[in-house]
């Protein structure tokens, strides 16, 4: 019975303890912001696995398929996949920038002209994956020059006409490491640099 009164005793204790001490430092300790929650769960929708980009027969078919459009594309002047996309683009928009712009390529370019180049339709199936999964990435912020950028970027391609179509899938690289730099945590490599 001693024992049990000492059990008792003890325990008592213990809440009093864990009433006057523990109790207040919950009460005092800051709550997450409010929607915090959120704006991780959006940033882990605009990520893709950097294993999907290590795959080096698509890669390889992706640089090979803009090489040879590049032969055919005599227009130097003009870009379509470039730091240009970014401007007024906040860092984390990107992803969802490039995700568009892929969308953008894979329905108005690569589905329109599937027998002109070998691999054509095994690169446009590996973009279309990766956009699908991308489908929950949102902006964040204002949408305008996300929309003014992509309408910028359609308007110049459609104002090139059929060599519209060469440019962009001579772009494929770019839009590739545009897309594996914005989209992925991987070392940061490919998208800044500048190619002829």
């Amino acid at each position: 019975m001693a024992s049990l009164q000492t059990l008792t005793k003890s325990f008592s204790g213990w809440v009093i303890i864990c009433c006057c001490c523990c109790v207040p430092l919950l009460l005092t300790s800051p709550l997450p912001l409010k929607g915090a929650g959120l704006s991780s769960t959006a940033h882990h929708a605009c990520r893709l696995g950097a294993t999907k980009f290590q795959q080096l027969h698509i890669r390889n078919h992706t640089y090979t398929l803009a090489k040879m459009a590049r032969v055919s594309d005599h227009d130097t002047d003009n870009r379509l996949i470039g730091q240009q996309l970014y401007v007024n683009i906040k860092e984390n928009n990107r992803c969802y920038m490039m995700k568009n712009i892929v969308e953008i390529v894979v329905k108005d370019v690569l589905t329109k002209v599937k027998h002109q180049y070998p691999y054509i339709e095994e690169v446009a199936h590996f973009l279309a994956t990766l956009t699908s999964e991308l489908n929950r990435c949102k902006f964040s912020g204002h949408r305008e020059h996300i929309e003014k950028n992509l309408e910028e970027m359609k308007s110049k391609m459609k104002q090139l006409g059929e060599n519209g179509k060469t440019k962009a899938i001579g772009e494929l690289d770019l839009l590739f490491d545009y897309l594996e730099n914005a989209c992925t945590d991987a070392p940061k490599r490919g998208g800044n640099k500048k190619k002829n």
